[in-house]
């Protein structure tokens, strides 16, 4: 395990966080859970009966207690959380009667209420669900965080290339969710992924660099033109991390070739955070560095959400659920 994950373990046991798994008819969920408690990372709710989810559990030789349990069938305040669901979708038309059905049959959606009520610090799903369902739930019902309206994703590389980034560590953004984000959603994404930077991978000090096959006018194109007017519109939001672009990629994270291509900027050579300008540049830049540099890859992480939800690969281990979940735990604090 990498030292930042112990770092982020060591901090999720100090914050006492409840994430809830509505996936629990899952036996990887439940030999999570049992882990999670044990070690003391995180409370752990569950969505589904108590008696027949401690009976799976014992069959396969898992402890759940200690564990929370929510049940639908048998929420005492599931009519108000269907009128809260239903005045959140209000403008698509929903009913009481059809949130409550949702709320009853869907455990995603019945999880991200209590997330977005506060019941629960955050959710972790997907190990026995498409990303496109986690995410549909946690939209609708968490929303995104104020100021911004893009959900996207972000992937924490730990490379062994100590002498870039921040000691080899960067943020690869958006990864995961958004095929081809405007202008106005590249400079939402750079916002999210400096904010993942500092409270997820310890990066202090983010530099965010807007990738392109352009280096400050080298070249022109539809995509090299979104990407400038990404820029201006950061200028105008008052963040607060050093940002730059257009950047070829040896511009952004090698100084000697920034020296030469870009010789103003405050990011060029010293990029930590790299934002991809489509999904295909972004998805097959995280998995050349993973598999051809043997970087660890922590992600897909959602962001941009006003409380911490996290998708799940339906072929993650019991230890990706956990560290997961230790992540959610963290990121509640933001």
């Amino acid at each position: 395990m990498n030292t930042l994950m112990e770092t982020l373990k060591e901090k999720a046991k100090t914050l006492n966080k409840t994430i809830i798994l509505p996936e629990s008819e899952d036996e990887r969920v439940l030999k999570a859970t049992e882990r999670i408690i044990t070690e003391g990372i995180a409370k752990i709710a569950l969505v589904g009966n108590e008696k027949t989810l401690k009976e799976k559990a014992e069959k396969i030789g898992v402890s759940l207690e200690g564990a929370i349990f929510y049940n639908p069938n048998s929420c005492a305040t599931i009519d108000a959380m269907s009128e809260l669901l239903k005045k959140r979708r209000a403008k698509k038309g929903m009913t009481f009667e059809t949130a409550k059905a949702i709320l009853m049959s869907d455990p995603r959606y019945f999880a991200s209420m209590l997330v977005h009520q506060g019941r629960v610090d955050g959710m972790v799903a997907g190990s026995n669900s498409p990303t496109a369902h986690v995410l549909r739930a946690a939209i609708h019902v968490v929303g995104p965080k104020p100021g911004l309206k893009t959900v996207s994703s972000s992937f924490v590389m730990i490379t062994n290339t100590h002498e870039f980034g921040d000691k080899g560590t960067f943020i690869f953004s958006d990864g995961g969710v958004i095929p081809d984000p405007t202008a106005m959603q590249l400079a939402d994404i750079a916002i999210s992924a400096a904010e993942k930077a500092k409270f997820t991978a310890g990066i202090k000090e983010p530099k965010v660099a807007f990738l392109s096959f352009s280096t400050k006018g080298s070249a022109d194109g539809v995509s090299v033109s979104k990407v400038r007017e990404a820029i201006e519109i950061l200028k105008v939001r008052n963040v607060d991390f050093d940002f730059d672009g257009e950047l070829q990629l040896d511009a952004a994270i090698i100084p000697e070739v920034a020296a030469a291509k870009a010789p103003d900027s405050k990011v060029a050579g010293q990029a930590n955070v790299l934002i991809f300008p489509d999904l295909d540049s972004g998805n097959i830049g995280y998995k050349l560095t993973q598999r051809l540099a043997k970087a660890k890859a922590l992600g897909p992480l959602i962001q941009g959400l006003a409380r911490p939800v996290h998708d799940l690969s339906r072929g993650c281990s019991v230890e990706d659920i956990v560290e997961v979940v230790a992540i959610t735990a963290v990121e509640s604090e933001m």
